[in-house]
């Protein structure tokens, strides 16, 4: 939670669906409770619904028959957007190209007839918090990229939403800005406090911002929990394979081992299902010495990412598995290597073969 969580409102979607004119599915019926303060970040592949689902809570769309949505137990489920004090930044981030800085961030206050000293003042509060100082009379046009983003965030928390909503506004940005973005928007949003939906594709994104992440697919919601809740304890294939990198094993089992190929790696008590799909994130598996391990095989290759190794190997396993390792590691394509996995770091899905 933000550290002053308790600004804006509780959000509750219940049995909101949405099936367009032309008969399109977008959003199976779903229920969600947002808690005041609560940064939830949406996440998913393209046309999962998450983008649907933001539109609705903005009020930019309406959903199917039966389905509502409230803001701290109030149903606005009809009210227009204008009416709904909601903030929103999106790809684009929507700037007015004839404005300059200031006026953008100040303009919603200036449409709610904000006195000028006052709207000053708040411009001059978010200048400073966005780190844009010294901006505040250039041109959108003049601005880079990661500026225009910072503007976009400090025009839509102007006006002191109830909720603030954003559409992947990191997407338009090279890898290496978005990843300091990334951590000064963590920064903003725990200091305003504001309750915030995000939705993005990016995995990373959903780990650093989220307090809470709602995996979707197909219309539908996966998943809910904490970022280590999705990462560590998947619900399914879906997730395990969509949230990180993850070494999928479709095996037997038998006196609590999983019999590969390669050997066997043993599993954490009470498991008495003959078959089991398996995930095993490539962090969690050391390199030993052969004979060190019941699990072996070859090295195809090493990559050297720079803070980490990428060993494939094969031979252990009915595929190559990954494995991240220490960029100290000494090893080389053709070894023949032991595999060590913790029993609790071995995930058994639902979806059995």
């Amino acid at each position: 939670m933000k550290a002053d969580a308790g600004h804006g409102v509780s959000v509750r979607i219940e049995a909101c669906g949405k099936t367009f004119a032309d008969g399109t599915r977008a959003l199976e019926p779903a229920t969600l409770d947002i808690a005041r303060g609560e940064t939830l970040v949406l996440l998913g592949p393209s046309g999962c619904g998450k983008t649907t689902m933001l539109r609705i809570i903005a009020g930019l769309e309406q959903p199917d028959r039966g389905g509502r949505v409230l803001f701290d137990n109030a149903d606005v489920t009809a009210v227009p957007i204008e009416k709904r004090n909601v903030g929103m930044v999106f790809q684009s981030y929507a700037l007015f190209p004839n404005m300059t800085v200031a006026e953008n961030i100040g303009y919603g206050l200036k449409i709610r007839g904000t006195a000028k000293r006052d709207r000053a003042a708040r411009v001059a509060e978010l200048v400073a918090l966005t780190n844009i100082t010294g901006l505040e009379d250039r041109r959108i046009d003049q601005l880079s990229g990661g500026q225009r983003q910072r503007v976009a965030l400090a025009r839509a928390v102007a006006i002191r939403p109830a909720v603030l909503l954003l559409d992947e506004p990191l997407t338009a940005l090279d890898a290496a800005l978005r990843d300091r973005l990334r951590g000064e928007l963590d920064r903003l949003l725990r200091s305003l406090g504001i309750t915030t939906i995000y939705v993005t594709h990016d995995q990373a994104e959903a780990m650093a911002l989220g307090d809470r992440i709602v995996v979707m697919s197909k219309g539908a919601i996966a998943q809910i929990g904490a970022p280590r809740e999705i990462y560590f304890r998947p619900v399914s294939r879906f997730v395990a394979e969509f949230v990180g990198a993850a070494n999928i094993l479709e095996t037997e089992i038998a006196d609590g081992q999983l019999r590969l190929p390669g050997g066997t790696l043993a599993v954490a008590d009470g498991v008495t299902r003959p078959r089991a799909v398996a995930m095993i994130r490539p962090e969690t598996i050391g390199l030993v010495a052969p004979d060190a391990a019941t699990l072996a095989g070859r090295v195809d290759s090493v990559s050297f990412i720079g803070d980490r190794q990428r060993v494939v190997v094969s031979g252990a396993a009915d595929k190559p598995l990954t494995i991240e390792a220490p960029n100290g590691t000494t090893i080389r394509a053709g070894d023949m290597v032991g595999l060590a996995v913790a029993p609790e770091a071995i995930r058994l899905l639902p979806d059995a073969v």
